[in-house]
């Protein structure tokens, strides 16, 4: 399968839009909502609650210990929050294991920078009309859901980070 590239030149005030349709419209569709439903959920420290986040850009990750990808993705997603925090990505990843015990030998094995919480009963992940893990939402400072991706890989990486870097840009 032949893939897409382009490149973002903000020189050109016009490619900006052409190139965010094209960037967020290769993304994966994961659900048919537009508006960031709204959840609060204990989290390692406290609780977040995705209205309070309205101002930053959310990379929200919803994560089981058992899901290999998942695993891949968070170094990923430390490196962005690293990255990118200062500028106002904020990356929230939500656990759906039954058992918070679980959750937590996962943890011990990553470095974690970012707010991780916790769902044992998976109402967040319906509420996002979740169909596979990792499954992950861009949340825009609307409030609105700019793009999702199921899954993750070494071709995600590049996709998302392009992705992150536009709608910060663009906000």
């Amino acid at each position: 399968m032949r893939q897409l590239r382009f490149i973002i030149n903000l020189k050109k005030p016009y490619l900006f839009p052409v190139s965010l349709c094209l960037l967020l419209t290769s993304m994966t569709s994961l659900a048919d909502i537009s508006k960031a439903p709204a959840i609060h959920l204990p989290a390692i420290e406290g609780e977040v609650d995705l209205v309070q986040l309205q101002d930053k850009l959310v990379y929200l990750d919803f994560w089981a210990s058992w899901c290999d990808p998942c695993r891949d993705s968070f170094p990923w997603m430390a490196e962005m929050k690293e990255k990118y925090g200062s500028d106002g990505l904020e990356v929230v990843a939500v656990n759906l294991d039954k058992e918070r015990t679980l959750a937590d030998k996962f943890l011990d094995t990553m470095k974690v920078n970012f707010v991780v919480a916790f769902d044992a009963s998976g109402e967040s992940a319906e509420k996002y009309k979740l169909r596979g893990m990792p499954g992950s939402y861009l949340i825009g400072r609307d409030g609105n859901i700019q793009a999702s991706n199921l899954g993750f890989n070494d071709r995600d990486k590049a996709k998302l980070e392009a992705a992150l870097k536009v709608l910060l840009q663009q906000q």
